[in-house]
């Protein structure tokens, strides 16, 4: 450790500018408040943070956007490490990888592989963080297609809980390794991750929009749609109630409406014409029920998929939750809509159906501890606590959808999409997750990291105070 990195991880305390930089999060209705915060941006500087925390008797706590930060446990009394990168993406066209250091945001590794012809399997966001999104599962947009995000994952480098540098992959440190990819966390303040690319030629991606009114026969249509759809296909329903700020289409902001998003994959140029008729095929049927108010669909390349969810770019304060579904029937879908959609009472912004199967449900012998996941939807609902809209009454209707789909829901979740460190949470069964936490446990035998274990990764579903 040189004298530098002593010097540039001296840890800021709450009221500086430094502090609060550190702690800052996309999500602000969960701002972190640690009892002392860095930012660091080398591996020198993680060591000297994590053996000075342990000096100071601090717990450590990791972040980079801060998107997951309602998802985590509260950093009171912690030290919050902050990691943002110093030095950019490198991709290896011919191995078709990229080493990625940590606080690298996806809208980087795309804007860096795709000149290459190349994609990785990431989320539907720019800013948000590779690390955390990849080592709790990743839902992409290519996903019915290649799988869960962490399948990527070809190595780890991470500093422990002794200050010590440590690189995991299948020939050095293979149980680790398996533990990280989907273990829940806590075992050390990862800096780099290697991932792996595949050829993308061209994507047919985008958004079509309609009034809420049109809801159940389009959800019907989609849903139908969604049980023989290929794999190259990955879509989602949203039902979206958007306030008229600035950045929201004017005709998306006169009422509730539904959207398909979604993305076709063409690995080669010859399979373009069929990405588009797989694209026309979902897209046809909903349009015969009624015209769209905007469509967005298009082909392009990689950069262009994202763009269609059209994520906020800015932080916004949100509360939410999260559930897997088995295959919703009619009953399924009028659930659904009567929690969420119009006429409702629902405050939340945003509830989101997105497809999975295909990939997804493809358990990898190489895999980690989470592989993959036996679901055919994945739910999200969030909102923003704004005027007469509380936290409270949030979780109150969070409360109100999860008793509405508690028959299609299989009781786990998936920890990168958690929105709330609160709600019920599994991904682990107890075999496995008592196999993640002996390692666990080897590398991190104090537990300094071990308020950043995801509540999912401690074996039977399970519901933190709040």
């Amino acid at each position: 450790m040189s004298l530098s990195d002593v010097r540039e991880t001296a840890f800021a305390r709450p009221g500086s500018p430094a502090y609060e930089r550190a702690a800052a999060a996309f999500n602000l209705a969960a701002p972190p408040r640690p009892a002392a915060a860095v930012t660091v941006r080398t591996a020198g500087q993680v060591r000297a943070a994590v053996r000075a925390a342990v000096r100071a008797g601090l717990p450590v706590r990791v972040h980079s956007t801060g998107h997951a930060a309602g998802a985590v446990r509260p950093a009171d009394g912690a030290l919050l490490i902050r990691t943002e990168p110093d030095g950019g993406v490198e991709v290896d066209p011919v191995r078709r990888t990229a080493r990625v250091p940590a606080g690298t945001t996806w809208g980087e590794v795309v804007g860096a592989a795709a000149p290459h012809g190349l994609a990785a399997a990431h989320g539907s966001a720019a800013g948000v963080g590779v690390v955390g999104y990849l080592l709790g599962g990743g839902v992409s947009f290519y996903g019915r297609s290649t799988g869960l995000a962490v399948n990527t994952v070809r190595a780890i480098e991470l500093v422990t809980a002794d200050g010590e540098s440590v690189r995991a992959d299948a020939g050095r440190e293979p149980e680790l390794f398996w533990a990280l990819r989907g273990g829940g966390g806590g075992f050390g303040v990862v800096t780099a991750v290697e991932i792996a690319l595949f050829p993308v030629a061209r994507v047919v991606t985008g958004a079509s929009y309609w009034s809420a009114a049109h809801a159940r026969p389009l959800l019907d249509r989609w849903l139908a749609w969604t049980r023989h759809a290929p794999r190259e296909a990955t879509t989602s329903l949203r039902l979206m109630n958007l306030p008229p700020v600035p950045g929201v289409p004017p005709q998306l902001a006169a009422g509730p409406v539904l959207c398909v998003d979604g993305a076709v994959l063409a690995r080669r140029e010859e399979d373009t014409a069929t990405a588009h008729a797989t694209a026309a095929a979902l897209l046809g049927p909903l349009r015969e029920i009624a015209e769209p108010l905007l469509e967005t669909w298009a082909a392009t390349g990689p950069t262009g998929v994202l763009e269609a969810h059209m994520d906020p770019a800015e932080p916004v304060p949100f509360v939410g939750d999260h559930l897997l579904l088995r295959e919703l029937d009619d009953a399924g879908a009028e659930a659904f809509l009567g929690a969420v959609g119009a006429g409702s009472g629902s405050p939340l912004a945003v509830a989101t159906l997105r497809q999975l199967g295909g990939a997804f449900a493809a358990s990898r012998p190489e895999g980690g501890a989470l592989s993959a996941v036996d679901a055919a939807y994945a739910y999200m609902g969030s909102g923003p606590p704004f005027g007469p809209v509380t936290v409270r009454s949030l979780h109150g209707h969070c409360d109100t959808v999860r008793a509405a789909l508690a028959p299609w829901n299989t009781g786990e979740t998936l920890p990168s999409l958690v929105e709330g460190h609160g709600r019920p949470q599994r991904h682990l069964d107890e075999e496995r997750a008592a196999a993640v936490a002996r390692v666990r446990a080897r590398v991190d035998p104090h537990g300094v990291f071990a308020g950043d274990v995801a509540p999912g990764a401690l074996g039977p579903a399970r519901r933190a105070p709040r």
